[in-house]
């Protein structure tokens, strides 16, 4: 089963990095995030990525065109450019990078990607969500239910932390980042059948597959929601940045489930 990853997006909330690379690009623990992901997806088996490009694209293909090396040690003769390569401890992925344009919003992005996905059911997440989500759990809800799409509801953590106060100022409770009000949102982590190319417009490039094709399913009763309760984290901001950094250099990245 393939796995569509967006990776197209300007990040401009996160422009202390993004000016330089794509969103997916930045790294935590000295990895692209989009690396992170893909390690999620790998530790149950799925090893077959279609990257939804845009933005400075050329460095997500470069990145990817030079794994191999990068990951290996190598010995290279400069007189004849020979190079002999040792041991390479690089992932088994096959990936598609595919040019979906630099304006092209997350609908078209999806859809400008259907001959490569195939007619197969294939998952689908964003490049800058990280998650200790079952794959396996969340696949075999999506069987069960049948429905054409599936996503991961999630339900984040409050910006700051919250307390409540006695009319004399006595802290009665405090608790430290509690989740939000009790909404679940859109976690990304979806599985889709192929009918959802249905949904897709042949021209949809302005079209956000959050509006109108996800609404569309949902009228239809075609949309479910898995729940899931553990760690989830979008990179969205550069505090968002530090804190996944810091999760990561103290062994604590519950995301890292390889």
């Amino acid at each position: 089963m393939k796995v569509v990853i967006f990776a197209g997006g300007l990040g401009t909330r996160l422009s202390e990095e993004t000016d330089i690379r794509p969103k997916p690009m930045v790294e935590i623990g000295g990895k692209p995030i989009l690396w992170h992901i893909m390690k999620i997806y790998s530790q149950y088996g799925f090893d077959e990525f279609i990257i939804c490009l845009g933005y400075k694209n050329y460095v997500i293909k470069e990145y990817f065109m030079n794994y191999y090396l990068h990951n290996s040690d190598v010995t290279i003769e400069l007189g004849n450019n020979k190079v002999d390569v040792h041991y390479s401890n690089a992932e088994s992925f096959k990936v598609t990078l595919v040019d979906t344009g630099l304006e092209t919003k997350t609908a078209g992005r999806l859809k400008r990607v259907q001959k490569y996905v195939g007619n197969e059911t294939f998952m689908l997440t964003y490049g800058d969500g990280l998650a200790d989500v079952n794959i396996d759990d969340l696949l075999a809800f999506h069987n069960k239910h049948g429905k054409i799409a599936t996503l991961t509801a999630v339900q984040p953590e409050a910006r700051f932390g919250g307390m409540d106060l006695s009319e004399s100022d006595e802290v009665l409770r405090f608790q430290e980042k509690p989740k939000g009000d009790g909404k679940w949102i859109n976690g990304g982590f979806f599985v889709l059948k192929p009918e959802v190319f249905n949904y897709l417009p042949e021209k949809c490039d302005a079209m956000m597959w959050e509006e109108d094709p996800l609404e569309n399913l949902t009228k239809d009763k075609q949309l479910s929601a898995y729940k899931h309760y553990g760690f989830w984290k979008c990179m969205d901001a550069l505090r968002d940045k530090i804190e996944l950094e810091e999760l990561w250099k103290s062994k604590t990245a519950k995301w890292k489930v390889w």
